[in-house]
């Protein structure tokens, strides 16, 4: 008889570009959302929740590779028709906007927030699943509603915790770089594979430099791996005016719209985009966004390739050391701009619309490297079990706290060894563990001990500051949450 092949076990592992997130990850994520909410519901908008899947013809192919038009997406085949996870929530929102066009109030604003996933290739802090964070008003033309998000953006920023000089949101305008296409010769659908190639070197200025960047506008780049980056094949006049654009910013706001100006002379739609751009500036101005917050900056492009207006990115100025020890700049965390065509391939009417998305994930990234939040919350009080025939004892004790608003749990293992049980209490990160077995019972006592304190005593010893400070208490059972809600108060004070 055959032996019978055995099936081998799955592996434990997290897929290729995706991460698991445990407690305080979540936690803080969870109260960044609500921080970002509390902003964007002050600025007038709405929630919005749409699904995660969506029809490839409604998501259309509007992510930066264009040399992978049918790639980029996770999709599949049902019913004869193609399905994918969403790769950002405005393509779905410009679906929703033309479903309910009828029974939302127009200007539409709304935000969301939620995963999406993108099928690229995964690499250090590139995942391909991620958290963004929207707002947008759909139905509005004005650049006064392009204004308002960028400065709903310094506010979001500056409520979640960069400080003002931390960060800067430089805003440009695709019109403009139109322009610039139109001046150096690039339009017309004969045209779309350089421009999209154009497109991405712009966006790439920060990482490859003006002369990375100038190799992709001419023949190609070879990286330092020794892969081979196909370029847009411009001839040098063509690069020299797209260069040029690169490096209009001047000191002032007014001085880079001159210089724009200048390079799209000639183009009605480049001219256009700068006098947006100074109305944009103006607004903001006005509100007390100065170019300190916000700035006018020409080497911003965004890589989607849905805009047609007013775009901006929010980049974070200070520094930190990557993972050889480097110092480098954190760089981006949010981005946007203007849509105005993509309600339109739904209904056949454009429908302007404008909005920005925030990287959650970077953003808490961000806030972890200048040291503004704690890796890691404090996780529950325990009561531990000295006697299981007493389970419903410790049951109530810890329902009397969680009454009173201390987040608590009974220690659940094999109670047979008390030390595994405090070692259980250490790996939650717990502050506190109660403690009481029969002689505490028939007494009326309970023995709290504080795990915070009693862990730098140990690490201090030494030290003859931390010889008077007990760290473990014997109070009366009817005093545990007075004197639970004490420890917990000092160490928070600490």
């Amino acid at each position: 008889m055959a032996k019978i092949k055995k099936q081998p076990r799955p592996k434990a592992q997290t897929p290729k570009g995706f991460q698991d997130y445990f407690g305080a990850d979540v936690t803080a994520r969870a109260e960044m959302l609500n921080t970002i909410a509390g902003v964007y519901h002050r600025y007038g908008f709405d929630a919005l929740e749409t699904s995660a899947v969506e029809t490839v013809e409604a998501l259309g192919k509007f992510l930066p590779d264009v040399d992978r038009p049918n790639e980029g997406v996770f999709a599949w085949e049902e019913d004869n028709d193609w399905l994918a996870l969403r790769y950002d929530l405005t393509a779905p929102l410009a679906r929703v906007a033309a479903q309910y066009r009828n029974d939302l109030p127009f200007p539409y604003r709304r935000y969301a927030m939620g995963p999406v996933w993108r099928n690229e290739k995964p690499g250090p802090g590139r995942f391909r699943q991620f958290y963004q964070c929207d707002a947008d008003t759909v139905g509005s033309g004005s650049v006064a509603a392009d204004a308002e998000i960028c400065a709903m953006l310094s506010d979001t920023l500056e409520a979640v915790g960069i400080d003002r000089g931390d960060y800067v949101i430089r805003v440009n305008n695709r019109k403009v770089l139109n322009g610039v296409m139109e001046v150096a010769g690039l339009v017309g659908d004969d045209k779309e594979a350089e421009r999209g190639i154009v497109l991405r070197a712009i966006d790439k200025l920060d990482r490859l430099g003006p002369e990375g960047v100038r190799a992709l506008l001419g023949e190609g780049r070879k990286d330092a791996s020794g892969d081979f980056t196909k370029g847009a094949g411009l001839a040098d006049e063509q690069a020299e005016i797209v260069m040029g654009f690169m490096t209009a910013k001047r000191d002032t706001g007014a001085g880079t719209v001159t210089r724009l100006r200048e390079l799209v002379a000639g183009s009605n739609v480049g001219l256009d985009g700068a006098a947006e751009l100074e109305a944009i500036a103006e607004l903001l101005d006005a509100q007390g966004y100065n170019a300190e917050r916000i700035e006018i900056d020409p080497s911003v492009v965004r890589g989607l390739g849905y805009y047609t207006g007013p775009v901006y990115e929010a980049e974070l100025t200070f520094e930190i050391q990557d993972e050889k020890g480097r110092p480098r700049n954190f760089g981006s965390v949010a981005g946007g701009g203007r849509y105005d065509d993509l309600v339109k391939r739904f209904t056949g009417q454009e429908v302007p619309a404008t909005g920005v998305s925030i990287g959650v994930d970077r953003l808490l990234a961000a806030l972890r490297a200048k040291g503004q939040m704690k890796q890691s919350a404090l996780g529950p009080v325990v009561v531990t079990v000295m006697d299981r025939d007493r389970m419903s004892d410790y049951q109530s004790m810890v329902a009397e706290l969680r009454n009173a608003g201390v987040r608590a749990e009974v220690y659940l293992g094999n109670p047979k060894n008390f030390g595994n049980q405090l070692k259980y209490a250490d790996k939650r990160q717990s502050p506190i563990a109660i403690i009481a077995g029969s002689d505490e019972f028939n007494t009326g006592i309970v023995q709290i001990k504080d795990l915070i304190l009693g862990a730098e005593i140990a690490k201090n010893a030494t030290l003859e500051e931390w010889k008077d400070r007990p760290s473990q208490y014997e109070v009366p059972r009817d005093q545990m949450i007075a004197k639970v809600r004490e420890i917990l108060a000092g160490q928070s004070d600490g």
